[in-house]
């Protein structure tokens, strides 16, 4: 098809032959015809170079961590014919806008670099790619679109935490670190007489022997020994641009802890509250299941619709069978708070951290109802970290011999 240039030019042409035949002005016959034969020229030219291309892109690392700058090589290959000297590409990349990189010969392919600077987290989908092949003098151009090509998914940046905020105090004079765990299974709740029939393996012998009488243990169910980490993405209560935003801490925040959990081997679940329901991952096996759980975090919006307390209030969910609860929010309502309580009074070891979406917002301090919602999570024995704006995020949640580092 003739470009803006190729179509002014085929008027003037045609304007000038008409001139030249109405005025009998026979000098004005050469250069009309010229010009009309330069755009027919130009529009066998294109349609002769301009045979389908196949485009392969390439990135420059397989797993890109938000804040980094993304290098893409894109190769444009002929089917045959004559290879044009340039081809332009336009590619729009997701929310980074249209790429419009000059593919240039080299060899029987074109052959292109070009950069995405510091690239937040999130799916970015190369959809909508085209090629436009020019005549040299700009009159007339083919365009070929590409179809979708797999999207560029950008991680978030986590930390490496060699201790966790939830675990502080839990020291011995002198001693490491030590976890207070309880296996999983059954706890022993009580003892009563045996009755016939029942297995002796449970019979509890210090109180048979206590009361002279055959004593059994009541076993009741112990929650999983597992570890829920709850991400709160109800929209509406996020502050600051994409990359830097509070729900970005969020998203750090809690893939650091759901990473710091899954390193030390230990079954931790990933929540990710998603439009009207609950996005989830359990990682059991590390290598097999962690890069799940990490691209669901790469790619969380808040865009949440159901308040978190519903889901931790649900009976038949994990966060209310598992052994520990982490929660990552920027909204301390009363109702989530309540739940929280009432989560650590069932004996389930709740941890919080509260992203103070108003220091993203500039504002210097938490409102006095925060404030208020954190000393209540304390009085019920509820570890709490607070992560504000420029805050250290190893600092915030774990040990001082870690680092913000990748996660690979």
């Amino acid at each position: 098809m003739l470009t803006r240039r190729g179509r002014f030019t085929l008027a003037l042409g045609a304007g000038t032959y008409l001139g030249a035949w109405a005025f009998g002005a026979h000098v004005l016959y050469a250069p009309a015809i010229g010009l009309l034969l330069a755009v027919g020229a130009a529009l066998i030219w294109t349609n002769a170079v301009a045979r389908p291309l196949s485009l392969h892109r390439q990135l420059d690392r397989d797993r890109p961590i938000e804040g980094d700058d993304v290098v893409v090589r894109v190769e444009l290959e002929p089917d045959g014919g004559v290879v044009p000297a340039t081809v332009l590409l336009h590619e729009p990349v997701g929310r980074l806008g249209d790429q419009a990189v000059v593919v240039a010969r080299d060899g029987r392919f074109l052959r292109a670099v070009y950069r995405l600077s510091r690239v937040p987290r999130g799916r970015y989908r190369f959809a909508g790619a085209r090629a436009v092949v020019e005549d040299p003098f700009g009159l007339a151009q083919r365009v070929q679109p590409f179809g979708d090509a797999s999207p560029l998914i950008v991680y978030p940046r986590l930390a490496r935490l060699s201790g966790l905020f939830a675990e502080r105090g839990l020291r011995a004079h002198g001693a490491g670190r030590i976890l207070l765990r309880r296996p999983a299974g059954f706890e022993l709740h009580s003892v009563r007489e045996y009755q016939s029939g029942e297995s002796l393996r449970r019979v509890h012998w210090p109180s048979t022997a206590r009361r002279h009488q055959l004593m059994v243990k009541e076993l009741e169910d112990a929650p999983r020994d597992e570890i829920v980490v709850v991400l709160d993405a109800e929209a509406g209560h996020g502050t600051g641009p994409p990359g830097a935003s509070s729900f970005d801490a969020q998203v750090r925040a809690a893939g650091s802890l759901m990473w710091a959990h899954a390193r030390r081997g230990r079954h931790a679940r990933l929540e990710v509250t998603t439009g009207a329901g609950v996005e989830a991952m359990s990682v059991r096996n590390y290598e097999r299941d962690w890069p799940r759980a990490l691209e669901i975090l790469a790619v969380a919006e808040q865009d949440g619709s159901r308040p978190v307390e519903t889901i931790l209030s649900d009976q038949a969910g994990a966060a209310t069978h598992a052994r520990d609860l982490a929660v990552v929010t920027a909204a301390l309502r009363p109702a989530l708070v309540e739940t929280l309580v009432a989560r650590a009074a069932a004996r389930q070891q709740v941890s919080v951290v509260l992203v103070d979406a108003g220091s993203f917002a500039g504002r210097r301090r938490a409102s006095v109802g925060t404030d208020a919602a954190v000393l209540r999570l304390a009085s019920a024995g509820i570890a709490g970290a607070v992560l504000r704006r420029g805050d250290d995020l190893e600092a915030v949640l774990g040990g001082a011999e870690s680092g913000v580092v990748a996660h690979g």
